[in-house]
């Protein structure tokens, strides 16, 4: 009996390892391709494969963000008809369910975040950031204030309007941190409950650079900034909704102005960047975690116009949305030295702009 009971529950530890090797992603499209909208999968993140589980046609969900649960995502329709879109998804099977629907007053949103109190739209064309209050089960959302972006940037094509990029929650929960892509700096804002205020700028970034995309460290102490223009990634140290610059590196070295995304691995050793227009590709740095500053160790090519791109839960893979390939690319990564393979399993995708995962 001992025996039947120690073999049941290795067996059982077997079933929970492999359930727990199976995350769910859903991507983001734009759909003048072919493309119907958004897409659940089932990652096998041992195997590197992808299945899918479902579709959802909506126009232009270019980003996407889920609320604390894991049972809704919120995605923006990046078009002049900016809404914010309400999905249920089933964690078990990824099906997907449209639930609201609701103007976001400002063009183009391309980057949302939510948690569980309020959503957030960084609006590139309509150089704001919306603010929705969420209700009580997270299934309906009203905007309740913009807050618009600023000019002074030297560029005067592509800062010649204001342009917010991304809205990123601080590990603190105090505060949001925004983009001001065409004014080179990143805004503060502070949050109590549902309710966001200004509060002034956290740190300016070089004139001519474009502030993109943001990310902090697992330990909460230093944050990272892509900038689009410059092609740099700035290190800061955060405290209290501020940004203090500790350092700026290239990971766009052949001037393409095309700056993309910006991640850190699940352990916070590494640090990947992506780069497009020119030698598309992502930059790979390693990270000193008690500075918090980068050393560049590696350059991965790419498929054409790696946008967006994200590290699976365990850490095991990089998936890159090639938009003008139709495909994501899904490539293995090595814990230690950070460096990249390509595992020559893409993920048929037209025109994928955005990957999230969630453990169901």
């Amino acid at each position: 009996m001992r025996l039947r009971t120690v073999l049941a529950v290795l067996a059982w530890n077997i079933c929970l390892v492999q359930a727990q090797d199976k995350v769910m992603m859903v991507v983001g499209t734009f759909t003048d391709g072919y493309s119907k909208g958004l897409y659940s999968y089932r990652f096998d993140q041992q195997t590197g494969e992808a299945t899918v589980s479902d579709s959802l046609s909506l126009s232009h969900p270019t980003f996407l963000a889920f609320s604390p649960d894991k049972r809704l995502v919120y995605t923006a329709t990046h078009d002049e008809q900016a809404t914010l879109n309400i999905i249920r998804i089933n964690p078990r099977h990824g099906g997907m369910r449209l639930l609201h629907t609701t103007p976001a007053k400002g063009a183009d949103p391309c980057y949302v975040a939510a948690n569980g109190n309020i959503v957030l739209t960084a609006n590139y064309t309509g150089g704001s950031m919306s603010v929705f209050k969420l209700s009580q089960r997270g299934e309906k959302a009203e905007l309740d204030v913009r807050f618009l972006g600023a000019t002074g940037g030297p560029d005067l094509t592509r800062q010649d309007s204001p342009h917010m990029h991304c809205a990123c929650f601080t590990p603190d929960g105090r505060y949001v941190l925004a983009t001001d892509f065409s004014a080179d700096r990143i805004v503060s804002f502070r949050i109590k409950g549902k309710e966001v205020t200004a509060n002034g700028v956290a740190a300016t970034v070089t004139a001519d650079s474009g502030p993109r995309h943001l990310v902090f460290s697992p330990n909460g102490r230093y944050a990272y900034v892509m900038s689009e223009l410059s092609g740099k990634v700035t290190v800061f140290r955060y405290h209290d909704g501020r940004l203090e610059v500790l350092q700026e590196i290239v990971s766009d070295s052949v001037g393409a102005r095309g700056g993309a995304d910006i991640h850190l691995s699940p352990d916070g050793r590494f640090l990947y960047s992506s780069n497009r227009l020119k030698a598309e590709g992502i930059a790979i740095f390693a990270v000193d975690r008690q500075t918090g500053l980068l050393t560049r160790v590696g350059y991965q090519p790419t498929g054409a116009h790696p946008r967006h791109f994200n590290i699976t839960p365990n850490g095991k893979y990089l998936l890159c949305c090639c938009r003008d390939s139709d495909k994501i690319q899904v490539f293995r990564r090595d814990p230690k030295s950070g460096m990249l393979t390509d595992t020559h399993r893409d993920i048929p995708v037209s025109k994928a702009v955005c990957v999230q995962f969630f453990v169901p």
